[in-house]
């Protein structure tokens, strides 16, 4: 039996930023998040809790600012989902990132498998004089 103590609500509340704001604190994710948790996004994989909580540090400190918006979340079981748009602010340019998280929760309820999925090049490139051209010609060329 899994016992998950995240509930859609608490959920959306762990994935919610706004501008300004401070993200969450070691000690929030900590309680959250199993010591051995295993973290997976477009650009680095972490293992372990404290992996984890110096990479979201590294995020906020690259940025001049961070805000996360929840979109919705859906729970079954031992595993969720929750869809989410990330603005990150460098620079004086924002660059918009729409995704999803699967969590896996253990048997304790806390969350053992964090994965993003997330397009990080076409966000990332798209508003870069030039170069954004070039990924806009080279997606249309994929999908058309």
């Amino acid at each position: 039996m899994i016992n998950t103590p995240l509930d859609a609500e608490q959920l959306r509340q762990l994935f919610t930023k706004p501008d300004g704001q401070p993200g969450p604190t070691p000690e929030q994710w900590k309680k959250a998040y199993a010591d051995d948790v295993h973290f997976i996004d477009p650009t680095q994989e972490k293992h372990g809790i404290d992996e984890y909580i110096i990479a979201q540090a590294n995020l906020m400190q690259r940025c001049d600012d961070v805000f996360l918006e929840t979109e919705a979340v859906a729970i079954s079981g031992d595993t969720a989902f929750v869809e989410w748009k990330l603005g990150l602010k460098i620079k004086g340019i924002e660059f918009i990132y729409p995704g999803a998280t699967r969590l896996l929760f253990g048997k304790d309820g806390k969350i053992v498998k964090h994965r993003d999925y997330f397009d990080f090049i076409g966000p990332t490139f798209e508003p870069v004089p030039v170069i954004g051209s070039f990924v806009r010609w080279l997606y249309k060329r994929f999908v058309a």
